[in-house]
């Protein structure tokens, strides 16, 4: 398993935000209010990321009056990571198309006004969850074994 590359999530969040602008452009009058919290839930999943970081970060550095990790709950860790970390970057994506479409229009539409508060509390909570995760990932690196050399392989 290789490290999260950033033009991965570069690229899933580009074709969230084409995707998610696309879908708004030609249903946005018939899609329900946008709750302000909409995107909070990624934000608690972030936490749970930085917690779990705490916790096997020293293990993993195997510092004094630590227990060591279990190769199996790292590696499950370890996917927890990634899977944090692309989904925030599609979720980002996600939030990014629907405020690309909703802010030319927010003096023109009340709705927009309010859609964009959800919006930025999503993108916000997107961008933190990319974050854990990634620091997750980067907390479960095996200190025995050298950095991973910077190429341009997928």
């Amino acid at each position: 398993m290789t490290f999260t590359k950033p033009r991965q999530l570069v690229a899933a969040g580009l074709v969230a935000a084409v995707v998610v602008y696309a879908a708004t452009q030609a249903m946005y009058g018939d899609l329900p209010p946008l709750p302000a919290l909409a995107g909070a839930t990624l934000l608690l999943i972030a936490l749970v990321d930085v917690a779990l970081a705490l916790n096997m970060r020293p293990r993993v550095k195997r510092r004094p009056g630590t227990e060591p990790v279990d190769s199996l709950t790292a590696a499950r860790a370890v996917a927890l990571a990634k899977a944090s970390s692309m989904a925030g970057a599609i979720m980002g994506g996600a939030w990014i198309g629907l405020l690309a479409y909703l802010l030319p229009m927010l003096g023109k539409v009340a709705a927009a006004r309010s859609d964009s508060v959800g919006g930025v509390v999503g993108l916000v909570s997107a961008a933190a969850l990319v974050a854990a995760g990634l620091w997750l990932e980067h907390s479960l690196r095996n200190p025995d074994e050298p950095e991973e050399p910077d190429d341009d392989e997928y």
